[in-house]
């Protein structure tokens, strides 16, 4: 192989080429919730529908008629992203679609808490839907409030410094897990050919299959907006938003298995709605996310 071969093979897209987001959309600077629909759709292609509520991705796209994807997106309620989800495939498969990929995609407040009665109903059916949750870990589109979702230590507007949060964050996964649907992943921002691999894994499965991806908002975490990677792939290195995936509620694989995990504190630190931790609750982060690794360790050992 020649020089020049190897330059072009050794900087050769790992992604798919494809752009299926333009630019003129309205999200804040540094957003992971945009990287991860741009990373998603890569895996999809054209053939796929978005069903939106009310979260940041409603702003984002843009007003009508203008949308920043070349996807069709409907704009749902609140707490309906899987029982539209549900419905538009219904409507797909009638008129003889069967190839089309619907989408539910929703923040953590419209997953964890609003949309949960709905996406627990579409997994209990098995209905054949993706949904994705890119979870930036509050309600951020109004107003950085608290959310199951929200971890323990965290400012929010509801949750002030004097009074954050004192309660774990819901496991989502686990919940979707016991309904024991055909493919449950965790994803990153900051691991697109992991997320991408995964989706494309998932786009040919039939049934519900499930997405938590970790999302970073530099607005309501009170980071730098040049620091969202960063903080997602720290996440991903100390264990505190662990890469695996389930499949059939049982069979789990950790996608990145870690020798040494890094301590936590860092990663808060960097983050102004850790910055009052004192180091008894930083401890306190610590020993939960332990805890969740060991967890996880032993779910794939059984």
């Amino acid at each position: 192989m020649s020089p020049e071969a190897k330059k072009e093979k050794k900087f050769a897209l790992t992604l798919p080429a494809e752009e299926l987001m333009a630019c003129g959309h309205l999200a804040c600077q540094g957003c992971g919730a945009t990287l991860a629909m741009r990373y998603m759709l890569k895996a999809l292609g054209q053939k796929t529908v978005l069903c939106i509520p009310a979260c940041c991705w409603a702003v984002i796209d843009g007003p009508y008629p203008y949308s920043s994807l070349d996807v069709p997106i409907y704009h749902c309620a609140f707490e309906t992203a899987a029982s539209t989800a549900t419905g538009v495939k219904a409507g797909l498969e009638a008129t003889g679609d069967t190839e089309t990929t619907v989408v539910a995609w929703a923040g953590d407040g419209g997953t964890f808490d609003i949309g949960i009665q709905a996406l627990s109903g579409a997994a209990e059916r098995n209905d054949d839907i993706i949904y994705v949750c890119y979870d930036n870990e509050a309600y951020m589109n109004t107003g950085i409030q608290r959310s199951s979702a929200t971890p323990y230590g965290a400012w929010t507007t509801t949750t002030p410094v004097k009074h954050f949060k004192n309660r774990p964050k819901k496991d989502i996964v686990a919940i979707l897990a016991a309904h024991r649907i055909p493919y449950i992943a965790t994803a990153s921002v900051s691991h697109p050919e992991d997320f991408v691999k995964k989706m494309k894994k998932a786009k040919d499965i039939r049934g519900t299959r499930f997405f938590h991806v970790y999302a970073p908002c530099p607005t309501g975490w009170k980071s730098r907006p040049e620091d969202t990677i960063k903080l997602a792939r720290m996440a991903v290195q100390n264990g505190y938003f662990p890469l695996y995936e389930i499949e059939d509620g049982e069979k789990t694989t950790v996608n990145l298995k870690l020798k040494e995990r890094k301590p936590v504190e860092d990663f808060l630190r960097l983050q102004g709605r850790f910055r009052h931790l004192k180091p008894a609750e930083v401890a306190a982060v610590q020993a939960e996310v332990d805890a969740r690794w060991e967890r996880l360790m032993r779910s794939c050992a059984g």
